[in-house]
């Protein structure tokens, strides 16, 4: 039995290292590389062996490749991520803004499923449901109990599928069923208005595909709404990025042609680029630059309107490279507070029809040179969350407080601050009393409204009037290493 198991254990060794060999031989070729560590891997190859012929119950030898893939990579940084086939599908839904379901932006009220806005022409929009309304089942499960990502994919499946959802209306002091058919869904990642006359907020929530065609469009119907605007918001706000191309053509809209707006450096060759203000950057096909065409239908007004940008710690990624062009080309005020930090590439590189591997490829810099990686942008005015403080800010996490993240590459890591961590704790006793208290009462106002307290700030700023900066709030810095 023993020598049937050590023939075993080395069949697998040939196979997995002759596989691994193969992608060895690729390394090579692309990076100049050493090859992969043969004792390594037919250590990896025994522990395969010992766990599939003597664990207590047999296992899925795919399943335990494909998390030994996920653990490796997940070891390297808090974004490399190893997709299969249904992580795959759901990242390719983040990012294309479409998925099959009802058409609803969601909260969470009570345990229950609250809806905080049917999406434009959805089926939840054109069977009349309207914000404010609360879910309480989704077909014949009770929706009290279920996390509010269980609750989505219950909601979600294939087209033309029917899903019974038991809507409570408060305002009406009813319930009733409303039977929808779910079909593909186009999120909305803009939404804009014009606050006052003469001022504009247009707000980017994700860099999706869809996100430049929608923010042209937005800003052309604003400029005919209001044809000499005065002022501008930028809103990016807990926006945690997306597209590169996505983010390079926001910033072009509103700098120079062909200046510089992010660099990226990594170890790849393929990796050390400059993207710039020019449509072979974003521009997907020929027929289609939205950017040129609402430049060209503005007359140019986005190059040079007043322009604040209102970012904070959930501003990520693509929402800091726009924030840190406009901010090195004083382009822009910012205004909030200092940004998640995360500045790193991700490459996804297919693996088969189904699964693919996201792997940190780069580091960002912004036109200047500054790193974001664990550090983020920095706003000229520091604002609080509402007009009494910051509620809950210090219990937000940036890219500095992950478990294994990536170094900033040009300054040391950053340390515990004392205070921060002292802030943290009062935070905590802050919510738990917070959390006692009527919902409506606890909860932050809706970006964009008119108690919205920084986007008040924002218009302060641009109308020239005082601006009430926060007089707590400071930059996180990294400190250096002591030789």
């Amino acid at each position: 039995m023993g020598q049937k198991l050590k023939i075993a254990g080395w069949i697998s060794v040939g196979a997995l290292a002759g596989a691994l060999t193969t992608v060895s031989l690729q390394t090579v070729a692309r990076g100049n590389m050493a090859p992969l560590p043969l004792e390594e891997l037919q250590q990896l190859a025994a522990v395969f062996g010992m766990v599939k012929s003597d664990y207590v119950e047999p296992v899925d030898e795919k399943k335990l490749i494909s998390e030994a893939i996920s653990g490796m990579v997940a070891s390297l940084d808090p974004h490399s991520q190893y997709f299969d086939k249904k992580s795959f599908k759901e990242f390719s839904e983040g990012t294309s803004g479409r998925f099959v379901g009802v058409g609803i932006e969601i909260s969470q009220e009570d345990g229950l499923v609250k809806i905080v806005s049917p999406i434009e022409g959805s089926p939840a929009d054109r069977a009349g449901l309207k914000p404010n309304d609360l879910i309480t089942k989704i077909d014949d499960t009770a929706v009290k109990g279920l996390s509010l990502n269980e609750a989505v994919k219950r909601m979600r499946g294939e087209p033309k599928t029917k899903v019974l959802l038991t809507i409570l209306r408060k305002s009406e002091n009813r319930t009733f069923p409303v039977t929808i058919v779910r079909e593909e869904i186009k999120t909305q990642s803009v939404k804009s208005k014009i606050v006052e006359p003469g001022y504009g907020w247009i707000r980017v929530s994700q860099f999706q595909e869809r996100t430049v065609d929608d923010f042209a469009r937005k800003i052309e119907e604003m400029y005919k709404q209001e044809p000499q605007l005065k002022g501008l918001v930028l809103d990016l706000r807990n926006d945690p990025g997306g597209l590169l191309d996505a983010a390079v053509a926001l910033s072009a809209a509103f700098l120079p042609e062909n200046v510089t707006v992010v660099t990226t450096n990594g170890q790849l060759e393929e990796s050390k680029f400059t993207y710039k203000a020019t449509p072979q950057f974003w521009r997907r096909n020929s027929s289609n630059d939205p950017i040129t065409r609402m430049t060209a239908a503005t007359g140019g007004a986005l190059k040079k309107v007043p322009l604040v940008v209102l970012v904070n710690e959930g501003s990520a990624s693509a929402s800091e490279i726009v924030a840190g062009a406009l901010q090195d080309y004083k382009r822009a005020t910012l205004m909030g507070s200092q940004t998640f930090g995360k500045g790193s590439v991700q490459t996804v590189r297919q693996l088969g029809p189904d699964t693919a591997l996201k792997i940190t490829t780069a580091r960002y810099y912004t036109p200047n040179g500054r790193a974001i990686q664990a550090k983020g942008i920095v706003p000229e005015v520091m604002l609080d969350e509402t007009e009494n403080g910051n509620v809950f800010s210090a219990l937000r996490t940036r890219e500095a407080d992950l478990e294994k993240h990536l170094s900033n590459g040009k300054e040391a890591e950053e340390k515990k601050d004392p205070a921060r961590e002292k802030a943290r704790e009062e935070a905590i006793k802050k919510l738990e009393e917070e959390s006692k208290k009527p919902v409506a009462e606890r909860r932050l106002p809706e970006f964009g409204s008119d108690k919205d307290f920084q986007l008040i700030q924002a218009l302060n700023q641009l109308k020239g009037l005082p601006v009430k900066a926060s007089t707590t709030l400071a930059e996180r810095k990294i400190e250096k290493k002591e030789d």
